[in-house]
């Protein structure tokens, strides 16, 4: 089919060939934008027959792929983002083997439905198994939003739609791999929740809530009233570390931020202008606004 399929990869030689395989009957061509990873990464890759390009990583995920769409040789009339610890069930796979080619020019975006695998278990419950992320889209309308977390991709023209089936986020690193990358990911989050505008969707109603009690709640939301507790231990573990956890260390990132800020905001600083002021003490640059 004529869909190119973008990676970024670090170290992913435990996924890689799980993701390009599961891609193979329906992509035109492949594209791994490596950070210089020191496995396997790029050798795997390429015996799926994927085209691998070196670029060194700029700071944050949303940079990374916008350099890929903007300098990768596409010639597809499709994009396919995937991330390397990801992969497409084969029923997605039929169902856009059976619908792509038959969507209106108008129609430039596609959102799949997003399922979750955690410590090997499919989690199915709790409300995260509802979420959809535009991952296919036509080549040359798209763009990353520069956010440090949660970016999405930017349509500059068209509508989009929905397809049924899924494609799995299936991580096999262990625990100790996840924390320390959530360590990270509770930094950046906790930025972005200080920026965050009063437009922000979902997050608008979360921001508002006290700091620490929310996660508690999120985590009894989903545990309990999204039904959570269903996919066994795997899903308390889930539920535990993802929705309550990691969202109080956001939350207590947030407090630490605020307390290092507050002497600059005194001065008459904007939070952003306090911020950048801050990131860059650590090496580190807002994305452009």
């Amino acid at each position: 089919m004529d869909i190119a399929v973008v990676v970024l990869t670090r170290n992913e030689e435990r996924h890689i060939t799980r993701c390009l395989e599961s891609v193979r009957a329906i992509a035109k061509e492949i594209f791994i934008v490596d950070c210089f990873s020191d496995d396997k990464t790029a050798e795997l890759a390429k015996a799926q027959g994927a085209q691998v390009f070196e670029h060194e990583w700029p700071g944050i995920h949303a940079l990374q792929m916008n350099w890929a769409l903007e300098h990768l040789p596409i010639t597809a009339k499709w994009v396919l983002r995937l991330d390397a610890d990801e992969y497409l069930e084969p029923a997605l796979v039929e169902e856009i083997k059976a619908k792509l080619d038959t969507l209106p020019d108008e129609v430039t975006g596609v959102r799949l439905l997003l399922g979750r695998c955690f410590m090997g278990r499919k989690i199915l419950h709790g409300g995260t198994n509802k979420i959809r992320l535009l991952r296919l889209f036509r080549t040359g309308v798209a763009r990353c939003e520069q956010k440090l977390m949660d970016e999405h991709i930017d349509l500059a023209r068209g509508t989009v739609i929905d397809f049924t089936h899924r494609f799995w986020d299936d991580n096999r690193n262990d625990l100790s791999w996840w924390t320390a990358k959530h360590d990270g990911y509770a930094f950046r989050e906790a930025v972005d929740l200080l920026l965050a505008k009063d437009g922000l969707g979902k997050k608008r109603f979360y921001r508002r809530l006290p700091l620490f009690w929310r996660a508690f709640a999120y985590f009894l939301y989903r545990y309990f009233l999204r039904l959570g507790f269903l996919d066994g231990a795997e899903g308390f573990l889930w539920h535990f570390l993802q929705g309550w956890w990691y969202r109080t260390l956001v939350d207590a990132k947030v407090l630490e931020l605020q307390r290092a800020i507050a002497p600059r905001l005194a001065e008459g600083a904007t939070p952003r202008e306090a911020l950048r002021d801050l990131l860059a003490q650590r090496g580190m640059q807002l994305p452009d606004e």
